[in-house]
């Protein structure tokens, strides 16, 4: 999430801003299959309700969008998920900045899922990373877009949509996405505030004039629009860099995590409201796109807690040639999806020199 998570934010806490304001901000959608348990514990046994649940979703056709030319399907029990977080400025959104049309999704990671769902890692993707984009067609026109080197990440979902972001992500690690799961600024503020809040305790002091938070040390229930704030705060984190605030990012989705999990204890009127909510904020690929097959994927997932979900960001290292960039780094990069896709534990030392890993969020909140 950030004020500005348009082409033109820098990355470092150093270096020259660039003139051109940023379009866009990110959203906040990296608990995304926690939504998908909310609506499990919300939708279930309110059987006449699936009606009106199940038109509340939005779904992408991936698999027909894709074709064949993909890597490999591995059928191990293990699942692969791009979480994406969308960034149109378009209606209730439009508060958080200009509508330019089309949208980013500044928010980006990959959900693995170890056989067993019993652990799971997760990679974190910094908006500002420099890939090789492959040529996707066009969300809107449906015309072909030639590939790009040295292209940012985040330019994927703008020109090519849902399909596109899936395709340079699979061409990036080689790994299948088995789903893909997004939500948008309003259904995240929405959710938290449904869901009573979540409960963050802060180390030090969070004075973010661009975020708008100011949290004195101690325990605070957050509510919708002071979660967002938390989540796109970066002066407070580290080198104030968008790596550090990922890693601001990751420490409220495990939060979000163990506040998801209370929403049993709850009446049946509430519960419904919560499943209503999670579903108009969530786009998901066609075949998660019913409440009885998200709610047979987050099945799941429920067994999964905070404690058993690992969280690395991408190992990057700044682009010698323009410091408000990133480039992967190669070596350690292959580490990291290799270990997803033969399901083994991300080693420590595939991040152990990346520039994600500078300014731990855990100094500052738990």
């Amino acid at each position: 999430m950030t004020e500005q998570s348009g082409s033109n934010n820098r990355i470092r806490a150093t270096g020259k801003r660039r003139r051109k304001p940023s379009r866009r901000r990110r959203a906040t959608v990296i608990a995304a299959w926690s939504l998908a348990g909310v609506v499990v514990v919300g939708g279930a046994g309110l059987g006449y309700a699936y009606f009106q649940l199940n038109g509340n979703l939005k779904a992408v056709d991936i698999n027909n969008a894709l074709g064949k030319n993909r890597p490999q399907n591995v059928d191990n029990g293990s699942e692969d998920i791009l979480v994406l977080g969308s960034d149109s400025r378009s209606g209730a959104n439009a508060k958080y900045g200009v509508d330019q049309g089309g949208a980013r999704s500044d928010t980006a990671m990959v959900l693995h899922v170890n056989k067993g769902h019993k652990t799971a890692g997760v990679v974190s993707i910094p908006r500002d990373t420099l890939v090789t984009r492959p040529a996707c067609k066009s969300d809107s026109s449906g015309e072909e877009v030639g590939g790009e080197q040295r292209a940012m990440f985040n330019t994927a979902y703008e020109v090519g949509g849902p399909a596109c972001a899936v395709k340079t992500v699979e061409s990036m690690s080689g790994i299948r996405m088995d789903h893909y799961l997004e939500v948008d600024f309003t259904g995240f503020k929405k959710l938290i505030d449904k869901l009573g809040g979540v409960e963050i305790t802060t180390k030090q002091a969070i004075n973010d004039s661009k975020s708008h938070l100011d949290l004195k040390p101690g325990t605070h229930t957050l509510n919708g629009e002071e979660s967002l704030g938390l989540v796109r705060t970066r002066k407070s984190v580290g080198d104030g860099s968008d790596l550090g605030r990922i890693q601001l990012q990751q420490a409220f989705i495990k939060a979000l995590m163990q506040q998801a999990k209370s929403v049993g204890v709850l009446n049946g009127t509430k519960l419904y409201g919560i499943a209503d909510t999670a579903t108009k904020a969530v786009t998901t690929d066609s075949d998660l796109g019913s409440v009885k097959k998200l709610a047979g994927f987050a099945d799941g997932l429920k067994g999964l807690g905070s404690k058993d979900v690992h969280m690395v960001t991408l190992p990057v290292e700044y682009d010698p040639a323009d410091p408000n960039r990133v480039i992967p780094q190669e070596k350690a990069g292959k580490q990291v999806w290799t270990a997803l896709r033969h399901d083994l534990p991300i080693p420590a030392s595939a991040t152990e020199k990346s520039a994600g890993d500078k300014g731990d969020a855990g100094d500052i909140v738990r």
